[in-house]
């Protein structure tokens, strides 16, 4: 039941994605390309979401205790076509409304979440999903999505790691990458996939799908992954519970 799931990133040459420095390789080309894709909710990480959502109030530190829910809790809000859609395991956001970027936010977190925080959400008119008792639930938490909001089409667009959770999770059936006409070189600046917790040189496999030159000297590279990583089978993988996001 879970969205069709696709990562929609622009890089640098070197893979890096640090949104300042591809900004000056790239005008509207990121968008663009994502429009092409149809109605699907986009989905980030709260460190993206922190920096880029302008919907956002503040961050805070809501303590975990005795008032943390500790069962799986959903939540809608309100139905839509599109969401977006956040991770923050701990719930650390504080929203000052139920939409950004012209869509209704969902927010999923882990059961970790309080019950004052989840009243926050209640009253801004956010749908959540909390599942998952120390980490987000990342294959569960796809499942609700499309069983009780209906979603279809899932893009996820930043940053590194919460790709490399969903890619680890064997989540993804699809990688568009947007490689724009230059090279960063920083060191310890964030990849497309980072943060795999498999140390092993064991790379994911894929099929190229299709290849668009632009006119502004971008590529636009679309795979498929295939259902061998090294040896071992992704769709074993899909039908785990043991992979989480921080």
């Amino acid at each position: 039941m879970k969205p069709y799931i696709f990562v929609h990133m622009m890089t640098s040459v070197d893979g890096r994605i640090d949104c300042p420095m591809v900004g000056q390789l790239s005008t509207d080309e990121y968008y663009i390309a994502l429009e092409k894709f149809g109605l699907c909710s986009k989905l980030s990480g709260r460190v993206t979401a922190a920096l880029e959502c302008s919907a956002l109030k503040e961050e805070i530190t809501i303590p975990s205790g005795e008032n943390a829910i500790r069962e799986e809790s959903v939540h809608v809000a309100r139905l839509s076509d599109e969401y977006t859609i956040i991770t923050d395991t701990c719930g650390k956001l504080r929203w000052a409304s139920g939409e950004a970027d012209g869509h209704p936010l969902l927010c999923i977190t882990s059961e970790k979440v309080t019950e004052e925080y989840l009243e926050h959400l209640r009253e801004q008119g956010i749908s959540w999903i909390a599942t998952g008792q120390d980490h987000i639930d990342l294959p569960r938490a796809m499942d609700i999505l499309g069983e009780q909001f209906g979603i279809k089409q899932l893009a996820v667009v930043g940053g590194g790691h919460i790709c490399g959770g969903f890619l680890e999770a064997g989540l993804v059936d699809e990688i568009s990458i947007m490689v724009a006409p230059g090279i960063d070189g920083r060191q310890g600046q964030t990849a497309v996939f980072d943060g795999i917790t498999d140390r092993g040189c064991n790379p994911y496999r894929l099929k190229l799908k299709s290849v668009e030159q632009w006119d502004t000297d971008i590529v636009w590279l679309r795979y498929t992954l295939k259902n061998t990583r090294s040896g071992a089978s992704c769709i074993a993988v899909r039908n785990s519970n043991d992979f989480f996001i921080q």
